[in-house]
């Protein structure tokens, strides 16, 4: 899971309040204890979260536990990483990238 203080966790119940009515620029990682690029992602996540700290929140949710979440954002194949600006998606990378993509993907929306 998580090692960095700023990763969050967000889930069915809390995804509305936490992410979409967040103000600023919110990046949620949608993945699976089982799945292997997921757990690969999570060190760069964990190395994102800390760069940009008070610029940008990030969310990690699990899809097995969330699965309503998952559907509303009809989330295909795992990891798929959404950046919410004022309660919309703005960009979406699915799979595990380079850091650089997501840096790239950040600061469009900064």
């Amino acid at each position: 899971m998580a090692n960095s203080k700023n990763v969050f966790t967000a889930t069915d119940t809390n995804l509305d309040s936490e992410v979409m009515k967040s103000p600023g620029l919110t990046l949620i990682d949608f993945w699976a204890e089982w799945c292997g690029p997921c757990r690969a992602l999570a060190p760069t996540l964990d190395a994102l979260a800390d760069q940009y700290e008070g610029k940008v929140k990030v969310y990690k949710l699990n899809v097995d536990e969330n699965p309503e979440s998952a559907q509303k954002f009809k989330v295909r194949g795992i990891p798929t990483i959404m950046l919410v600006k004022n309660g919309q998606v703005v960009d979406q990378l699915v799979g595990n990238q380079p850091k650089d993509s997501f840096i790239t993907a950040i600061e469009k929306h900064l």
